[in-house]
């Protein structure tokens, strides 16, 4: 991940509702949730759900999908674990480091070790 794409996804994420939303995404895993299930947990209008939607599917957080006639979220494990590392790559001045990767099929993060390079 670039720097560009990181201050995008952050920014995402400066939000109340919208972190609080990515976080309710991550923790149901790959198979998501419909936009009406989202709106109900977490006490959203849906009007204002479609604009929180719309700005991290914007930022690469979220994906979606269409089943039959409900729109399905989902978060973006690839972007999430990318700022992730991107965000840690130099941790303790070292180009070497290990990052937690969360790997929604394994049920659990691991302990990625990644070479990485300054951006």
């Amino acid at each position: 991940m670039d720097e560009k794409h990181a201050i995008v996804a952050l920014g995402a994420l400066a939000q109340e509702t919208r972190l609080a939303l990515f976080r309710l995404l991550v923790t149901v895993g790959p198979a998501g949730l419909p936009a009406g299930v989202i709106a109900e947990r977490l006490g959203v209008q849906p009007s204002s759900l479609s604009f929180h939607l719309a700005q991290l599917d914007h930022a690469g957080l979220i994906t979606q999908r269409r089943l039959s006639r409900q729109l399905i979220y989902s978060a973006e494990y690839g972007a999430m674990n990318a700022l992730l590392a991107y965000l840690t790559e130099n941790c303790c001045g070292h180009d070497a480091v290990s990052v937690p990767a969360c790997d929604p099929a394994a049920r659990c993060c691991t302990d990625a070790t990644t070479k990485t390079t300054a951006a």
